[in-house]
């Protein structure tokens, strides 16, 4: 008889509370667990593989930093959403994930509050995001934050860019984060593809990046190497 996958320290996180009373040292390990968890069971029940194991480290790190619910965490698409799921509630129940009466395979406002969006079809989760922040600041909520993460695939569509000027003439207090791992349905076409490329492939870009890499690595604050 197989023995059960053990998880130790993904089991002692019921919601992300939990996950922040974590010491930081611990963090690397609880993102091998989630990444082992979401493959033991989408292997068997089914799902999306590929996003939600390239955000592992970026979940972790956004519901740890973030004060999660009331700050406003969305969710571009929901195929990179599995980590979140996992670490919001619902673990216990994530092999029910597209089952019928079982978790949604998007992010789903009735289904938790940690859900933020209703989410759809791509390139909505700026647009969101704007309409979040703004809500906040009529309310007077100024602690309050917001966070869209949204893929490089996503980010071609006018969607995306109508929000992202809307959110520019407002003056929004929010944060976008790209996710540019080069991912999506079909390849990427336009000139922001290209201009991404350019950028990420570029001698200079990765020679700061690495210079940045070393110095924080002496900063105690951020660990070794």
């Amino acid at each position: 008889m197989s023995e059960q996958p053990h998880y130790p320290l993904l089991e002692r996180i019921g919601l992300p509370d939990d996950l922040r009373k974590l010491p930081e040292d611990q963090l690397e390990q609880v993102c091998h667990e989630l990444r082992d968890f979401i493959i033991d069971v989408v292997s068997v029940k089914g799902g999306h593989f590929g996003a939600s194991l390239g955000v592992v480290e970026l979940t972790v790190a956004l519901h740890y930093v973030f004060n999660t619910p009331y700050d406003q965490l969305v969710w571009d698409v929901g195929h990179q959403a599995y980590g979140h799921k996992i670490l919001s509630g619902r673990r216990e129940v994530f092999h029910t994930n597209r089952i019928h009466k079982g978790l949604s395979g998007f992010p789903k406002r009735s289904e938790s509050d940690y859900d933020t969006f209703g989410v759809g079809h791509s390139s909505t989760s700026i647009g969101a995001g704007v309409g979040m922040a703004v809500g906040s600041r009529l309310k007077g909520e100024k602690d309050r934050q917001v966070v869209a993460v949204i893929g490089d695939g996503a980010m071609t569509a006018g969607m995306a860019f109508e929000a992202l000027n809307h959110a520019g003439g407002e003056g929004t207090d929010m944060l976008v984060v790209l996710n540019d791992n080069c991912m999506s349905i079909d390849p990427n076409v336009g000139a922001l593809k290209e201009y991404l490329t350019d950028i990420t492939t570029s001698h200079t870009y990765n020679k700061v990046k690495d210079e940045v890499w070393n110095l924080l690595g002496k900063i105690s604050k951020f660990g070794p190497n």
